[in-house]
């Protein structure tokens, strides 16, 4: 049960899971104004989510994975599902789940990342994922860059994603396999006035090594995130 404790202490979970049932709270106020074609329309897209999930959970559990991987998948699932059904009732609603599920790191284009990494003004320092959301890896993955961006953001260092699966001649311009057995999604690379200064996976001339599970402790000791922290705060 090591990946229960583990999961408990997260505060990702426990924050997706409050939104998650603040959607209950929301729905039963705003009952009283909707009017009854809309109550009808959100009623049946809420009966197609509830199905929607539950087949995709079945097949998640029929793949074998583990319980971390299966939590991981299934939840990013429902915030797609209710993202959608929050659009139903009002856009602003949506826009906020949308807010708490993303973090603050900034999504990017590959012309918008050039842009940031290139203009004299602009931070010092970039450390960018590049993902694939066809990717399990990626997903279960995609809680530690928001949640690393929220202890580390600074005016040296900000933080990007990069979604290869929309700019596939990204991968090839950083040299990124999107071959899964590869091990390169996804990618995480750290910027400095422009220049790559260091990667997670690491290239292998020997052949592909098994990587460790990626946490926001691998990729803080990694790339040196609380040095680079300490700096700023210094002022250097």
């Amino acid at each position: 049960m090591e990946w229960l404790n583990r999961m408990l202490s997260e505060p990702y979970y426990f924050f997706h899971f409050l939104a998650f049932f603040s959607y209950f709270i929301v729905r039963s106020s705003v009952a009283s104004v909707l009017s009854p074609h809309i109550i009808y329309h959100l009623f049946r897209r809420e009966i197609q989510a509830v199905l929607a999930f539950a087949v995709l959970a079945v097949v998640k559990m029929a793949r074998e994975e583990s319980w971390e991987d299966f939590i991981a998948n299934t939840l990013f699932y429902a915030k797609v599902l209710l993202l959608g059904i929050s659009l139903i009732i009002d856009y602003h609603l949506a826009l906020w789940y949308a807010v708490v599920f993303l973090g603050t790191s900034s999504r990017l284009t590959p012309l918008q990342l050039e842009a940031l990494l290139t203009e004299g003004k602009t931070t010092r320092f970039w450390l960018v994922e590049f993902r694939a959301l066809c990717s399990s890896t990626c997903i279960r993955a995609s809680r530690c860059l928001p949640e690393l961006s929220i202890t580390y953001s600074n005016k040296n260092l900000s933080f990007g994603i990069v979604d290869l699966g929309l700019f596939p001649n990204a991968a090839e311009k950083f040299g990124i396999s999107l071959s899964g057995s590869m091990g390169q999604l996804p990618t995480y690379i750290l910027f400095e006035n422009a220049a790559e200064v260091n990667r997670f996976p690491e290239f292998s001339f020997e052949g592909k090594l098994p990587n460790p599970p990626i946490t926001k402790q691998l990729l803080s000791q990694h790339f040196g995130l609380d040095r680079l922290l300490i700096d700023y705060v210094n002022g250097k």
